[in-house]
């Protein structure tokens, strides 16, 4: 049990910092604003993570990662614009590259990590 959780905090605290790197750049209320701009993707991680049964592998980047990023990207993108949050074309692009640096690169660096420990003890 301790994997699927510490993996879904792994997740937020990535979209986090995401959101925090995006509003630094913006003159507005910091903790406001962040919160408004994360709970629009928090919410779509919830539904990537239900809809990808990622508890069962969290660490895959195939059967877990890529549908998590996928939704969470769709899912951010459409609950900001139906809540009237700005959606440019250059900040659906941002966001899709980060966050599939992100949300895939953590899980294909601890496989990574765990190959190499199974190599070197088998």
């Amino acid at each position: 049990m301790r994997t699927p959780v510490l993996a879904f905090v792994a997740d937020a605290l990535f979209l986090l910092v995401f959101v925090l790197i995006g509003r630094a750049s913006h003159d507005e209320n910091p903790v406001l604003g962040a919160l408004v701009t994360y709970w629009p993707f928090f919410v779509a991680l919830v539904i990537g993570w239900a809809v990808a049964r990622a508890w069962k592998s969290p660490v895959a980047v195939l059967r877990s990662g890529v549908p998590i990023w996928i939704i969470t990207v769709a899912g951010g993108v459409l609950l900001r614009a139906l809540s009237d949050q700005g959606v440019q074309v250059s900040f659906v692009i941002v966001t899709s590259i980060v966050l599939g640096v992100f949300l895939l690169g953590w899980r294909g660096i601890v496989r990574l990590v765990r190959a190499r420990r199974r190599a070197r003890v088998g």
